[in-house]
């Protein structure tokens, strides 16, 4: 819906020459440069982040905030809501009416959140508008060393030590927290669900040995891993991933059939005009790909992706279809 009333003035001949311009230099749709010569964005955007600072997601939205301003030429304001396991910022997203309000969101929130949770206040699949898909990574299922194995080994201590263990994730109905329901299921073992704020509280839970074991993003895990602090025993890829090729799939453990990933995008409330839309989807997709962004995001352990918005929703439909299916299979629910 574009909100722009009839008696807004019209492009100036300067204004119509740089839309002219843009079209022939950059190939931009005529919509994107129809929202460039509106004079969108017109006040500092916010990029709300549903998890605490230091998170990754918090991570990949600072990363963005400051080429997506200069690109946008408005600052863009990194605001972190966390809770819920991300779905109190995706709600504020939804709710947003001022057109200046996007969300850096997981997996979860752009997919399953209703699906696991009627009471959900939005519906991630008519309520949010996908601008792009922007990274992709496998998990690392990572042990404390308290655990005492490593590999097939640790698989095997899981086994025995069934419900005594336990395993953070950064919220319910997080890709951490489904993801080890079906490693459960695949490797037969029993650990007990502990949920946290984010994923810096379930580091340190693992640190102190109140958690054996997490999936956590590479970008996380591996620091603790290279400073001896943590153990790696595998990936969720079906082979072995390059954005930490050291490490083996979860397969080669012992753990068949689990192939799982992460992904971060950046979503709009349903009501923004769907230039605007298109707009941030080409800005969005461009950066990511600049080599020194990519490499930063290389660096944080994630694979650069960049999508038109139809490619997000083709990835949020098919998500949510197969994440449907484990939720029902290992009957989880918004309590555990």
């Amino acid at each position: 819906m574009n909100r722009h009333t009839p008696s807004d003035p019209k492009p100036t001949r300067r204004q119509a020459l740089a839309c002219a311009l843009a079209l022939g230099v950059t190939g931009l749709p005529a919509t994107v440069v129809r929202a460039q010569a509106a004079g969108w964005p017109n006040r500092p955007l916010k990029l709300l982040v549903g998890f605490p600072p230091g998170s990754s997601p918090d991570l990949m939205a600072r990363l963005l905030a400051e080429p997506l301003a200069q690109a946008l030429g408005q600052p863009v304001v990194v605001e972190n809501r966390p809770g819920a396991g991300g779905n109190i910022a995706a709600d504020a997203v939804a709710r947003a009416t001022d057109d200046h309000t996007l969300g850096l969101m997981i997996n979860g929130n752009l997919t399953i959140a209703r699906i696991l949770n009627p009471a959900t206040p939005y519906d991630p699949l008519t309520d949010l508008a996908p601008v792009s898909l922007v990274a992709v990574a496998p998990l690392v299922l990572t042990a404390s060393p308290a655990a005492g194995a490593e590999g097939a080994a640790f698989i095997a201590a899981a086994r025995q030590a069934g419900d005594r263990w336990n395993y953070g994730s950064p919220g319910v109905g997080t890709v951490a927290h489904i993801g080890m329901e079906l490693l459960k299921s695949r490797a037969g073992i029993a650990p007990v669900h502990v949920p946290y704020p984010g994923n810096p509280q379930v580091i340190n839970a693992m640190l102190s040995g109140e958690l054996q074991m997490a999936l956590l993003p590479p970008g996380l895990a591996m620091p603790q891993v290279r400073s001896g602090k943590l153990r790696a025993v595998g990936v969720t890829s079906a082979g072995r991933s390059s954005v930490v090729p050291e490490l083996p799939s979860l397969g080669e453990v012992g753990v068949p059939n689990l192939q799982l990933e992460i992904w971060n995008a950046v979503a709009a409330p349903n009501g923004l005009p769907k230039a605007h839309v298109q707009r941030l989807s080409a800005l969005i997709t461009e950066i990511v790909r600049r080599p020194e962004i990519r490499q930063k995001i290389f660096a944080q352990g994630w694979q650069v992706a960049g999508t038109s918005p139809e490619g997000l929703a083709r990835r949020m439909q098919s998500d949510a279809r197969a994440m449907a299916e484990v939720i029902a299979r290992n009957n989880i629910r918004p309590g555990g």
